[in-house]
Formats: C-alpha cells, structure tokens, sequence
C-alpha cells in the first residue's frame, strides 16, 4: 500500500514538473518569436519567470500538505497497531501467568498453554473459511467418505 502512495505521488509530482518546464519553455518561445522591441521582450521574459516561480510554490506547497496528510494517516495507523499489539501482549501474558500459576509442574502449564494458543488460532482459521465461503476441510475426501459409507 506504501509503494502505491508513493507511486502516485512520484508520478504526480514528474507530470508536474514536466508540465511546468514545458510550459516555461513553451512561453520563452512564445516570447521570441513575437514581433516585440527588447525592452518588451526582456519585460515578457521576466513576467512569465516569476509567473512560472508562483506556479512552482504553489505546487510545492500542494505537495506539502498531501505529504502531511500522508504522514498523520500512517502515524494514526501506526500506533493503532502498536496499542493493539500491546493489549494482545498483555493478554497473552496474563494468560502464561495464569497458566503457569495453576499448574505445580512449568512443563505442565507449557504444555496446556500451547494447547489453548492451538485451539484459538484453529477456531481464528476456521472463521475466517467461513466468512469467506471456504470449507476448512477437503472436499474430495468428503465426497471419497460417503461414497465409502454408500
């Protein structure tokens, strides 16, 4: 997701600049070859400079303030994920504690703590088949089983 941002942004950012030297040197030829005295010319040529200086500010500024917004979404996301880390930590921790104060022998409590952590990654799997409409068994050895009761 990070690549795409900062795909688009650069993407922007060279059609920008790309934009903006074309336009210079569009109007720099555009001022030659007009039928003008020097003076005017000179003048013209100094108009569409700061003009063109303008343009580039405000555009700088632009992307400032997207790179900001950027910035405050990735930081709020970014400690989103770190508070939940720390509760599912905490959680995990307290049950260890729990686990390994109600068991006399710390093998024991090892053992009966990775069982728990099976069973609600297996329960966790098997939800997210369902919700997404996917058996968490093989169906050929269904159809196999019943053919073989038949």
């Amino acid at each position: 997701m990070r690549d795409e941002y900062r795909r688009e942004e650069a993407s922007a950012t060279a059609k920008l600049t790309y934009l903006i030297i074309g336009g210079g040197i569009g109007a720099v030829i555009a001022l030659l070859f007009a039928p003008k005295s020097g003076t005017e010319l000179r003048g013209d040529i100094a108009d569409a400079t700061r003009k063109g200086l303008e343009k580039g500010k405000e555009t700088a500024s632009q992307l400032q303030e997207k790179a900001g917004e950027y910035y405050e979404v990735s930081r709020e996301r970014a400690s989103e994920i770190y508070q939940t880390a720390q509760e599912k930590a905490g959680t995990l921790t307290e049950k260890a504690r729990t686990a390994a104060a109600q068991s006399v022998n710390p093998f024991t409590a090892a053992v009966e703590a990775g069982k728990e952590a099976y069973v609600a990654e297996k329960r966790k799997t098997e939800s997210k088949a369902i919700t997404e409409g996917r058996p968490s068994y093989p169906v050929e050895n269904q159809i196999e089983n019943k053919e073989e009761n038949n």
